[in-house]
This record gives structure tokens, sequence and C-alpha cells, in this order.
């Protein structure tokens, strides 16, 4: 199994990008992972929030593949502790799927016709976080997840 995590808009902060690439580095030695920026719509200002849902949604249900099982972060998604996200990465890992697709929308979320693709939902936290630091957390949870199974002493519980 791979795992993308598929992102709306770039990550100009110095530091997140940083802590993303010493996770993304850290990850290949476990798992085939990919991270992938879709470019923020041009002219959003001027769109309505349903439009820029829609236009982000149009993008990221793109890039998915045959196969794949789409997950969203989202506020109301299920919450798991550090070693039960990990068992249920293994889950998944057994299951057959070839590609897990995780995806931090926009800001304002996601449209409709992404909820009704998506096979779940996580949510990293019942406190709001930017969409930028998501994805540092995000890589951050996966690769402690890898160090879980692997027994490696990453984690300490």
């Amino acid at each position: 199994m791979k795992i993308l995590l598929l992102v709306i808009g770039k990550t100009d902060e110095k530091y997140l990008l940083e802590g993303m690439g010493k996770y993304r580095d850290r990850l290949k030695h476990y798992i085939g992972f990919d991270y992938e920026e879709i470019p923020d719509i041009k002219n959003r200002k001027s769109l309505s929030e349903a439009q820029q849902k829609k236009q982000e949604a149009d993008l990221i249900l793109a890039k998915l593949k045959v196969g794949d099982k789409l997950v969203l972060l989202d506020e109301k998604g299920k919450e798991y502790r550090s070693v039960e996200f990990a068992k249920h990465l293994q889950q998944q890992m057994n299951s057959g799927i070839k590609r897990l697709v995780f995806v931090v929308g926009g800001p304002y979320g996601f449209d409709t016709s992404v909820y009704d693709k998506s096979q779940g939902k996580l949510s990293l936290s019942k406190m709001t976080f930017s969409h930028q630091m998501i994805r540092l957390f995000m890589l951050e949870q996966v690769y402690r997840a890898m160090t879980i199974l692997k027994n490696e002493p990453y984690h300490h519980e």
C-alpha cells in the first residue's frame, strides 16, 4: 500500500516546510509515501464559498485513481490515539488497498461531492489548527504509526 497526503494550497512557512521535509524523508524507509499540493484556486476572492469548494472538489477528485481509499481530514472525523491510529493503518495495509489518500481541504472544508466519494473522516484533535500546520501534524503521526508498527523507540507509552 502507498499513502498520499493531498493538500489544497501551498505551505509558505519555512519552519513547517523544514519539519514536513524531515518526516517525508523519514517515511521513505517505511512505506511508499507521496505528498502533493493542489494549487490554490485562482481569483478565489471573487468566488463564493460554495464555488471555491466545488472547484477544489473537482481538482481533488481528478487526483484519485481506481482502488484508492479517500479519507478526509475533517473536524467531525474519527479521533484516534497514536497506537490506535497505527493499528488502523495496519488494517488498511492488510486489506489490500492500493493507495490510501488523506486530504487536507481548503479553508471552507469540502464540497459534498468529496464527502460522497470519501470512505472515512479523520480528526487529529478537537482543537482547530491551521491547514498548513495540519500537514506537519499528519506527517508526524503517519511516521509515528510506522515506528509503532515496527516496535521502534520513537513512541513512548
